[in-house]
C-alpha cells in the first residue's frame, strides 16, 4: 500500500469550547476527502470535540501520552484515556516536549510504545534546532532520533514520522523544498531499511505550513502531508491546506 495522506492539526495550548465552531467547515472537508483530517486539541477537549463532530471523517487525537496504562502520575494522561476519549492518534516528541519537558528519544519510545499498545497510532516528530542546522548536523540528528525514538514494533497501521525543524516552528521561516526533501529522503531510507513495511509509513512535514506554501512542499517526494500549528485553528487557513493535500 501507499503512504495514506494526513493532514493533522496540532492546537497546542490553544482552544476553548468556542473554538469547536471551527470544526464544522474542517468536517466538512474532511467528508470524502482523498487524505486523512486529524485535529489534536488540548486534552480537555477532546470529548467535546468528539459530540461536536459526530460521525464526521474528522479525525482527534491527542498532544501527549504517558508510558504507563495507569498509576500515580498526577497531571499525566494514558494512552489507553485517550483513546477511551475517543482520540484515534496521539503527537510524540514534539520538540516543545522535548526542550520544555526534557523528554528523551528513549522516553518518546516509551510512550509510543505504549500508544501502540492502546490502538493508537503514533505520530513521532523529529527535527533539528538552528544551532544544529547552521553546524550542519541536521541529517545525523534526525538519523539518531529516529533510531531512538522508533520502536521496533512500528508499522505504517500505527505510526506516523513528522520532521518538524524546530527553527522553523511559529517563525514563518521554512526550509528550502530542497532541505525538506534532504530529510525526507533520510527519513524514507531509514524506516524502509528498519520496517518491513516503512516505505508505506506515512511522513509529514511541519513548521511554518499555510495556504501560501503547502502545495509547493507537498508536490516534494516522500511529503505524505503535514503536521500544522497555528494554521490549523483557523477553517479558513486549514481547509486550504487539507484542499492542497487532497489534491497532491
Amino acid at each position: 500500500m501507499a503512504p495514506r495522506k494526513l493532514a493533522a492539526g496540532n492546537w497546542k495550548m490553544n482552544g476553548d469550547l468556542a473554538a469547536l465552531d471551527q470544526l464544522d467547515d474542517m468536517a466538512a472537508a474532511a467528508e470524502g476527502a482523498t487524505c486523512d483530517v486529524l485535529i489534536c486539541p488540548p486534552a480537555l477537549l477532546i470529548h467535546p470535540m468528539m459530540a461536536r463532530i459526530g460521525a464526521s471523517d474528522l479525525l482527534v487525537g491527542g498532544q501527549d501520552c504517558h508510558h504507563a496504562d495507569k498509576g500515580a502520575h498526577t497531571g499525566d494522561i494514558a494512552a489507553l484515556q485517550l483513546r477511551d476519549a475517543g482520540a484515534t492518534h496521539v503527537i510524540l516528541g514534539h520538540s516543545e516536549r522535548r526542550a520544555d519537558h526534557g523528554e528523551t528519544d528513549a522516553m518518546v519510545r516509551a510512550k509510543a510504545q505504549a500508544a501502540h499498545a492502546a490502538g493508537l497510532t503514533a505520530i513521532i516528530c523529529v527535527g533539528e534546532t538552528e544551532a544544529e542546522r547552521d553546524a550542519d548536523r541536521t541529517l545525523d540528528v534526525i538519523a539518531t532520533q529516529l533510531a531512538g525514538s522508533v520502536p521496533d514494533g512500528a508499522n505504517a497501521r500505527n505510526t506516523v514520522l513528522a520532521y518538524e525543524p524546530v527553527w522553523a516552528i511559529g517563525t514563518g521561516r521554512t526550509p528550502t523544498l530542497d532541505q525538506i526533501a534532504q530529510v525526507h529522503a533520510l527519513m524514507r531510507d531509514h524506516l524502509s531499511a528498519r520496517l518491513s513495511d516503512g516505505a508505506d509509513v506515512a511522513l509529514l512535514y511541519g513548521g511554518s505550513v499555510k495556504p501560501a506554501n503547502a502545495a509547493e512542499i507537498f508536490a516534494i517526494a516522500h511529503v505524505n502531508g503535514a503536521l500544522v500549528g497555528g494554521a490549523s485553528l483557523k477553517a479558513a487557513d486549514f481547509v486550504p491546506i487539507i484542499t492542497a493535500l487532497d489534491a497532491a
